[in-house]
């Protein structure tokens, strides 16, 4: 098997295993984790999905259902707000 074989296949192996839900339609979620460049949990953006749950006080966090919850900065606790699609959102208070 040739070098690009072997790296083609192991590309489509990666992707198969990629168990990110898809996300809901009109959901925006940050490219980048929410505590960190592993973690799974993004932030959500401003659309018409979020708008019901959006607060001024408090980041909206999307997690794929079966991550644990994002930690809190603050001493204030952590809430789940609504279960779309793969994702469970959650706002995670900034002060």
């Amino acid at each position: 098997m040739t070098r690009h074989s072997l790296c083609l296949t192991a590309l489509l192996v990666l992707i198969a295993c990629d168990d990110t839900p898809a996300l809901p339609d009109g959901l925006i979620l940050s490219p980048n984790g929410y505590s960190g460049a592993t973690d799974a949990c993004r932030l959500a953006f401003e659309s018409a999905v979020t708008a019901d749950y959006l607060d001024d006080a408090a980041d909206l966090v999307a997690c794929p259902v079966g991550v644990d919850a994002p930690q809190s900065p603050t001493a204030f606790p952590v809430r789940q707000v609504a279960q779309l699609g793969g994702y469970a959102f959650y706002t995670v208070p900034r002060r």
